[in-house]
């Protein structure tokens, strides 16, 4: 696939392929813009605020985010949009440009697949961790399907779930080696017990 154009949703959170997440719309240029995709079948773009708050108009943010679709969506009894949405893959961001309702949109590449990469031995507190990670009602409402054996799953979620700094999430989604990203996840889990 080339580059196609897409609306970006700048988030103060990662989320990694096969990652699931809860989303509440109520500002007008996010209403639209799922009305826009649920008509045309097309996704959209999360991407990583740099600074700011996600209801601003002007923000920053990181030009290598995920491709979503549209799971599923209700009213929440709060009133607004609830939807829940699933990366599909990494992208790159680039020429981006905003419409007179602030909602951004930019050119979006796929960046390569990470290869497959069977969990090696030695990452078994990672996965026990990740375990107990997902076994929180919040976490565990998404259903979201984990490959056990698969280095790129367990690195992909503990990036998502575990309390780091969003800087560090944004780096580790970046890597491109499910093997580097569990070992820094490590270093990073050191740091935090220390």
């Amino acid at each position: 696939m080339g580059s196609v154009s897409m609306p970006l949703f700048p988030l103060n959170s990662v989320l990694c392929p096969k990652g699931r997440i809860p989303l509440q719309l109520f500002e007008h240029r996010y209403i639209d813009m799922l009305s826009s995709c649920l008509k045309t079948g097309q996704g959209f773009v999360l991407v990583l605020l740099q600074d700011g708050k996600d209801t601003d108009t002007h923000v920053r943010f990181y030009a290598t985010g995920t491709s979503v679709f549209i799971q599923d969506f209700n009213q929440l009894p709060n009133g607004m949009l609830g939807i829940t949405v699933e990366a599909i893959e990494k992208v790159a961001v680039t020429s981006v440009s905003q419409n007179d309702t602030g909602l951004h949109s930019g050119t979006v590449t796929v960046l390569a697949e990470e290869p497959y990469q069977t969990l090696p031995s030695g990452f078994d507190d990672l996965v026990s961790l990740l375990q107990r990670l997902m076994a929180y009602p919040a976490v565990s409402e998404l259903n979201m399907d984990v490959d056990w054996q698969d280095a790129r799953h367990i690195g992909w979620r503990l990036t998502e779930l575990l309390p780091v700094s969003k800087h560090d999430k944004q780096r580790l989604l970046e890597l491109d080696d499910p093997i580097v990203r569990l070992q820094q996840i490590d270093e990073l889990l050191d740091l935090l017990g220390s």
